[in-house]
């Protein structure tokens, strides 16, 4: 599983028009899910992210978790996280995993988040979605279960 987690003063996420999920300061998180992935990665994943200290104590260091700042989590599918740009213009995304084996793994993630008493919003999964996001920094990570 990939993760690009962006440290936001607000993000929402909108479908057709529509605000599916909309969050105060906290983390917007794109997430990304290949073949192989399994639910222990996408619980090592979820422990990772929500236990980070990314956010500023009155000394300006980076001492802070989610909890501290009482910090809410928009989750957004992104099978592009996945893309390989190698040869050509045009990406492809072979490394992503099919609906059948994200979508699980997605819930799963979105709910072991929840488990641990942060608020949790969405998008939808394979929806056309607009992302908008108050980047606080901008503090921004990649983190791939690969390399936990």
């Amino acid at each position: 599983m990939r993760a690009v987690l962006t440290r936001v003063r607000s993000a929402s996420v909108t479908i057709e028009g529509q605000v599916a999920g909309k969050i105060g300061q906290g983390f917007l998180i794109l997430l990304g899910v290949t073949h192989d992935d399994t639910e222990a990665q996408a619980i090592k994943l979820a422990d990772k992210l929500a236990g980070l200290r990314i956010f500023e104590d009155e000394d300006g260091k980076m001492n802070r978790g989610l909890e501290t700042v009482n910090g809410e989590i928009l989750v957004v599918s992104q099978f592009t996280l996945y893309g390989n740009c190698k040869k050509g213009r045009r990406p492809e995304f072979l490394s992503a995993a099919r609906p059948e084996v994200a979508i699980p793994l997605y819930e799963k993630f979105v709910q072991l988040l929840r488990d641990k008493d942060i608020h949790v919003e969405t998008g939808e999964f394979g929806a056309e979605m607009l992302v908008e996001s108050v980047n606080d920094g901008p503090l921004t990570l990649i983190v791939d279960t690969d390399n936990l």
